[in-house]
């Protein structure tokens, strides 16, 4: 069964830094469930079919404009009467447009609550659809370590006790940073895009066996912490088999899936010697690399198949 997600009228309010014009309206009990908006244009022309009334709704100079000059008042009462007996979170008006006294009764009326943002209608949009798509994104918790490196998210997962908060306190070490240990929430917010991040609970902390809990945040400064990162590359720790088949060339890419979204992974064997931080960098780099058009695997094979030809 797919878990539903919500946002409180009241966190929306003070993300965006809303003024309330209806504040007796008590806004903790109002959820938005739709990460989507919907600018009520003919639906204000009385026209409902199809309507998405789990949405924010929001006006702008149109809709305003559109107010004063194509209705009477008691029209415009009768339509805001019609709009809010459906049960839409709220009505947000930008540009610090000032709502008629006839929808701010409407809106007391029928409970819904009546906002306005001074920020103009197109980036208070977009700036409401980037949020609410990702508050309210699917997500998963997955036991692995996030950890940024050189601007590549990199999950480190395997069995417990391998290494992987190790190997993440050498790259902290190194200059990289943390996201999480433990404990990874990842969100998928678009078909492509997983965003992951640490629990509250946990945040900045990492656990060493037989050291206990260490504060990263206190002891390296807050320059090697990070609250979230996209995950770009998943490198799963897993014991030294002798008999296994390791990849030797990388010519061809292994995925994981997380959410339905696929990203490339590498399972680096552990044995003694090996320097996982050095190993994990490098793998980072050459992701970088792959994404910018360069393929050093490819790049050998080709000179190879070259040098054969030649013979």
């Amino acid at each position: 069964m797919k878990e539903e997600y919500s946002v409180r009228l009241t966190d929306f309010i003070e993300k965006m830094n809303l003024k309330n014009h209806t504040p007796e309206i008590d806004t903790d009990k109002i959820l938005i469930s739709d990460p989507d908006i919907n600018r009520p244009a003919l639906q204000l022309a009385g026209f409902f079919e199809h309507f998405d009334t789990t949405r924010v709704q929001i006006c702008g100079n149109v809709e305003h404009a559109y107010l004063a000059d194509m209705h009477t008042r008691e029209e415009n009462i009768d339509i805001f009467d019609k709009l809010f007996e459906f049960p839409i979170p709220c009505l947000v008006f930008c540009r610090d447009i000032e709502p008629y006294d006839f929808i701010i009764e409407a809106g007391n009326k029928h409970g819904i609550p009546i906002l306005t943002s001074s920020a103009t209608t197109s980036s208070f949009v977009h700036e409401t659809v980037r949020y609410l798509h990702e508050e309210l994104a699917p997500r998963i918790s997955i036991h692995a370590v996030l950890v940024d490196v050189f601007g590549e998210g990199v999950l480190i997962m395997g069995d417990s006790g391998i290494g992987k908060s190790e190997a993440a306190l050498e790259l902290i070490k190194r200059g990289h940073r943390l996201v999480a240990d433990d404990v990874v929430q990842i969100k998928k917010i678009s078909d492509d895009t997983l965003i992951g991040e640490s629990p509250e609970i946990t945040r900045h902390f990492i656990e060493l066996r037989g050291i206990g809990i260490i504060d990263v945040k206190t002891m390296f400064g807050v320059e090697c912490v990070k609250l979230s990162q996209q995950v770009d590359l998943v490198i799963k720790l897993e014991e030294w088999d002798k008999d296994a088949n390791y990849d030797r060339l990388g010519l061809s890419d292994n995925y994981v899936e997380f959410l339905g979204a696929k990203v490339i992974s590498h399972s680096i064997p552990i044995r003694p010697g090996r320097n996982l931080a050095i190993i994990v960098e490098s793998a980072a780099v050459n992701h970088r690399q792959k994404k910018m058009g360069y393929n050093a695997a490819q790049e050998l094979y080709n000179r190879v198949t070259k040098g054969l030809n030649k013979q």
